[in-house]
């Protein structure tokens, strides 16, 4: 009876064991053409990303250097006429 029980104990554990080793998925199980994908995908993604950046950086360059340029011009207008000014009041006639 107890040869039995041993038996029949290691079976029921053996059945159990392998029961579990099928029910459990295994995710490091994934296919070459699957990594493939995911690393196309994550390029895309990267380089989508890259764009976006240098969208942004151009946008806020040109509109610093608009912004820049308007002042520089400006002053420069204003030097300008200051000047002019100074030599018409030196050859106005007293």
């Amino acid at each position: 009876m107890m040869v039995q029980y041993k038996y029949v104990s290691s079976l029921l554990l053996s059945m159990v064991l392998t029961g579990a080793s099928f029910a459990i998925p295994q995710q490091s199980d994934q296919s070459a053409k699957q990594d493939i994908k995911d690393a196309g995908n994550s390029t895309k993604d990267a380089a989508k990303d890259t764009g976006r950046a240098t969208k942004k950086t151009a946008k806020k360059t040109g509109h610093t250097v608009k912004s820049t340029s308007k002042k520089a011009t400006h002053k420069a207008a204003e030097k300008t006429q200051e000047g002019a000014q100074k030599v018409e009041d030196k050859t106005k006639p007293n």
